[in-house]
Formats: structure tokens, C-alpha cells, sequence
């Protein structure tokens, strides 16, 4: 027994920091809505705790009446009472006013925080992956990539939400609150991250079978990492460097390239993930298998022992034409 209060505060200590987690902010938006959250906190424990006190001491009268045979009543109209309601009504009211104040005040800081030198990203969420452009400031031009989110530290992001398909919602809660991913609407989310570091978004809206399972990495990294990472992406895929990555390219031309683009081949497929620099992600299928050539195998072979319901149909490939495939994957990065 002299284990269980230590237990329950360690319990009580879990959600309080990790890659997905409101109580661990690392960007200015989380900030200001885990502020909000704790002020919510307090006044709410506040509160109850008032309210569990009334009760004690009505039931400690109650119980001291029951041994006095002439109980005296208590009226609406007795001016106790009165005055204990309108305190009591008083009260409610001004927690209520702070929290829509304060809700206000978080609503204004969150629409200040966008800025015309913003670094645009398009985010589409499909079932269920993620479809992610990032705009050259330079040229303009989009970049293509899949399922894993990188931002510059300290530099705002307006992020542009929309669905291919169902509704749903985009979150990273380490970094920013929630939007909705509707179907023929864009919505927008602006995120300024103040720490770098690896974080988990994940979609907060059900949208089907595998609801759980999409979810994207977000990387926070200085702005010197992040322009050498969107250099690399905005580059094709490199050349097969030998005989197997050659055989595996040719098969993924075959069997993938009418759903898959790899920039730089022939596969320019739209029905799935750009798989142009797959190796360099840290997850495949949206944060379901961690990145390895064993996962590619296995995804490729049995999507629906991975992710029961998804839309990546199982192919049947030779053991030496599978191997060759998963070895071309990974050497995409």
C-alpha cells in the first residue's frame, strides 16, 4: 500500500511530455493553448472542489438535524440562502467571463501569429496517408512528398488542409492545435515551432477503418537542415547503382509506377504516395511500420495483414523481384 501514492503520481506523469503530447509544447501556438488548458484546469479544480465542499457540509447539518426532532426548514427566503445563491451565481459568472476572455485573447493570438514571409505547405489527407507540397520560395514551384512533415525552427508555416476523399483532421499537438481536412474547402493553420526535435502528428477525425493508423512524423530542424532537406526533395531519384537496383526499378515500372511517381523514371502514378525519396523517411505507411527493408517487403506483399483496409493492393512478386524492389526503395533517399 505504501506503493500506491507514488504509483499514482508517476500515473498521474505520463501525458506530461513526449513527441505527442498538449501538456509538452514546443511551438508558439501549443503555448498559448496549453495555457489556456491549464487556466481551464484550475478554475474547473477550483470549482469542484468548491462544490464538494457544500456538499460535505450539507450532509454534516443533515446528518447533526437528524438527532433534533424539530428540524427548522430553510426558506428560498431566508436571507442566508439568498445571499449563499447570488455569491454562488457570482461566482460561476466570473469564471465563466474569465475563460471566454481568455479564450478570445488565445483565438487573437493565434490569427496574429500568421506572417507574409511564412514558409506554404499544402497538406491532403487521403485514406490513409498524408499528401504533402512545399512551395519553393524561390521558384514557386511545389515539391512533392509523403507522410512526414519538416519545418523550420522559429519560422511561422501556414499550413493549406484539404481531403481527397472523407473528412479529417490534421493535429500535432506538441506544436499546434487541430483543423479539419474538409472535402472541397481549405482550411488554413499557421505553426511557428520554437524547438527541434522529432514530433508525431496524427489525423483527430475518424475517417474509416484505419483511422489509427494515419499518422505522419514531423521533424523541427535550424533553418540550414531544413534548405538542404527541401533541396534534396525537390531532386529526382538518383540512378540504380547496380544490377539488383536495376531489376528493381524495372519491376517497380511494372508493377507500381501506375500509382506511384518517382520523379526522375517513368512512374508518375497519382493514386498513392510520391515514393521519389521514400528512403529518407522514418516510417512507410503512414507511420504504421518504421522504415526498414523487412517493412517494405512485408508492405508490399501484404498490405492488408499490415493495414487491413487499405488501398495498396497486395502484389505477387518473386522472392528475388520483391528483394530487388525493397533494396530500390531503399536506395531512394
Amino acid at each position: 500500500m505504501k506503493r500506491v501514492p507514488a504509483f499514482l503520481a508517476l500515473f498521474g506523469l505520463v501525458a506530461c511530455a513526449g513527441n505527442q503530447s498538449v501538456l509538452n509544447p514546443a511551438g508558439d501556438q501549443a503555448r498559448s493553448l496549453a495555457s489556456l488548458l491549464g487556466l481551464a484546469t484550475w478554475i474547473s479544480g477550483i470549482v469542484y472542489l468548491l462544490v464538494l465542499s457544500f456538499l460535505g457540509i450539507s450532509l454534516w447539518r443533515a446528518r447533526r438535524a437528524l438527532s433534533v426532532a424539530d428540524r427548522p426548514s430553510v426558506e428560498p427566503s431566508d436571507p442566508a440562502m439568498r445571499r449563499t445563491l447570488i455569491l454562488w451565481s457570482g461566482l460561476i459568472v466570473g469564471a465563466l467571463t474569465i475563460l471566454i476572455v481568455a479564450s478570445f485573447l488565445v483565438d487573437r493570438s493565434l490569427a496574429d501569429a500568421r506572417s507574409r514571409e511564412a514558409l506554404q505547405v499544402r497538406v491532403t489527407g487521403h485514406q490513409w496517408w498524408w499528401r504533402l507540397q512545399y512551395r519553393d520560395p524561390a521558384t514557386g514551384t511545389w515539391i512533392e512528398t509523403a507522410n512526414e512533415l519538416h519545418v523550420p525552427v522559429g519560422r511561422t508555416v501556414r499550413i493549406e488542409l484539404g481531403s481527397a476523399d472523407v473528412i479529417h483532421s490534421f493535429w500535432v499537438p506538441n506544436v499546434a492545435g487541430k483543423m479539419d481536412l474538409i472535402p472541397g474547402r481549405i482550411n488554413v493553420i499557421d505553426i511557428t515551432p520554437r524547438r527541434t526535435g522529432w514530433f508525431r502528428g496524427q489525423c483527430a477525425e475518424f475517417c474509416g477503418l484505419q483511422h489509427a493508423h494515419m499518422a505522419f512524423d514531423v521533424k523541427v530542424e535550424n533553418q540550414a537542415e531544413f534548405q538542404a532537406w527541401l533541396a534534396g526533395q525537390e531532386r529526382g531519384a538518383s540512378a540504380p547503382g547496380n544490377a539488383v537496383l536495376a531489376q528493381g526499378a524495372q519491376v517497380f515500372a511494372v508493377k507500381c509506377a501506375a500509382c506511384h511517381v518517382v520523379r526522375g523514371t517513368g512512374a508518375g502514378g497519382r493514386a498513392g504516395p510520391d515514393l521519389t525519396h521514400v528512403a529518407a523517411r522514418r516510417s512507410i505507411a503512414a507511420g504504421t511500420l518504421p522504415f526498414s527493408r523487412g517493412g517494405l517487403q512485408g508492405w508490399i506483399a501484404q498490405p492488408q495483414a499490415v493495414k487491413p483496409g487499405t488501398l495498396m493492393p497486395a502484389v505477387a512478386l518473386a522472392p528475388s523481384d520483391a528483394d530487388a524492389v525493397a533494396r530500390y526503395l531503399e536506395s531512394l533517399r
